[in-house]
């Protein structure tokens, strides 16, 4: 009789001996496989940034030089980028967030101090102005180091207009009803109406918020559109007399209508914004974050970005490398004497309630 309890059994044992065999060799491949990606992964950096705010060719002559992939995401506002990076969605090495979000994010406990050991570049050639500024926003610069800057500035058609602009007072002037662009932004609305009345843009103030909102809502008649790319589209056209931009992109304006004329910091004072690159605290190449900032800071890399961007630069030597090629109108723009920027503010973060106050009130203005 044969055994079939033993063949079974003999079977039984030859496959366990086999499954174990394969499922050895298999883990095995995974590791490897895992070793290989990690390995690979080592050598990437993934960045979360404005859309174009960097020069594809920058990325390209990075990865060349130090083999380093880079994964590029792009956002369109601070705060569709912040609660992406709160909630831990995607783990990103590089972020570029502007001035009072760098201030938000650090209170939050999101970034991780830098290794200035690591920035040889961004210590010797970031200016000491600039950092100075970002201190109001990041103390120290322990989080930080500026990327682009600028100011909130008023571009007017020289033919619509009589004279030349250097006041927030013609946007409320009705001669100019409909001719008026705005932006579309609870900051840089407020900001207008709270310099006006000599109040800070920072104010956690209810009643001189207030006061500014009532402002907004009496100029409202005046304004043809609350905008933000259109805005640019609708002064290069001539379709309207006056309208708020950021000092980056008058430069291409200019260019692109000779009529336009551009104050980069009216009387009563503007917003001196400054964004710039943070290290999140989960990230996990931060060596290749180091060298990317760094590599940012050198003088031909930072005057590729401006020449392709247009926005000012923190950092002092492109201007010798630049300057030739500008005109005086354009060079007062993109590199202004210090007065210009000395003593304005910037952006801060002015906490939950008062966020949430700034929402409020210009949902009022926008809905009268």
């Amino acid at each position: 009789m044969i055994n079939l309890h033993g063949h079974y059994r003999y079977f039984g044992t030859y496959l366990l001996l086999v499954i174990a065999l394969i499922s050895t060799l298999l883990f095995a491949g995974c590791d490897a496989l895992s070793g290989d990606d990690e390995a690979d992964d080592a050598d990437t950096l993934y960045i979360y940034s404005w859309g174009d705010y960097l020069d594809p060719e920058v990325i390209t002559q990075f990865e060349e030089e130090t083999g380093i992939h880079v994964v590029l995401d792009e956002y369109d506002t601070n705060e569709s980028m912040y609660p992406r990076v709160k909630e831990g969605a995607t783990t990103y090495d590089l972020i570029c967030p502007s001035d009072y979000m760098i201030q938000k994010m650090a209170e939050n406990d999101l970034l991780q101090p830098l290794d200035y050991d690591r920035l040889p570049n961004a210590k010797k050639y970031i200016g000491k102005a600039f950092l100075k500024q970002a201190e109001s926003y990041d103390p120290g610069n322990r989080y930080s180091i500026p990327y682009c800057w600028g100011t909130v500035g008023l571009m007017y058609n020289k033919k619509m207009v009589g004279g030349d602009v250097d006041s927030w007072s013609v946007l409320f002037d009705p001669q100019y009803k409909d001719e008026i662009l705005m932006q579309d932004s609870a900051r840089d609305a407020f900001m207008i109406p709270l310099r006006l009345m000599g109040n800070s843009m920072n104010t956690k103030d209810p009643e001189e918020l207030e006061k500014a909102r009532d402002m907004l809502i009496a100029q409202k008649p005046l304004v043809q559109a609350y905008g933000v790319d259109d805005i640019r589209d609708k002064l290069a056209s001539g379709e309207a007399a006056l309208g708020v931009i950021y000092s980056g992109e008058a430069i291409h304006l200019l260019k692109a209508n000779p009529d336009l004329g551009f104050c980069a910091a009216p009387k009563e004072g503007t917003n001196l914004w400054m964004d710039g690159w943070v290290i999140p605290k989960t990230a996990k190449h931060v060596e290749n974050a180091h060298r990317f900032i760094d590599f940012l800071c050198r003088p031909d890399i930072a005057a590729k970005n401006f020449e392709a961007l247009g926005y000012s630069t923190p950092n002092p030597a492109v201007e010798d490398l630049e300057a030739d090629d500008m005109d005086e109108e354009e060079r007062e723009i993109a590199f202004p004497d210090e007065s210009t920027y000395t003593g304005q503010e910037t952006y801060q973060y002015l906490g939950e309630a008062v966020d949430k106050l700034y929402t409020k009130l210009w949902l009022q203005v926008k809905v009268e």
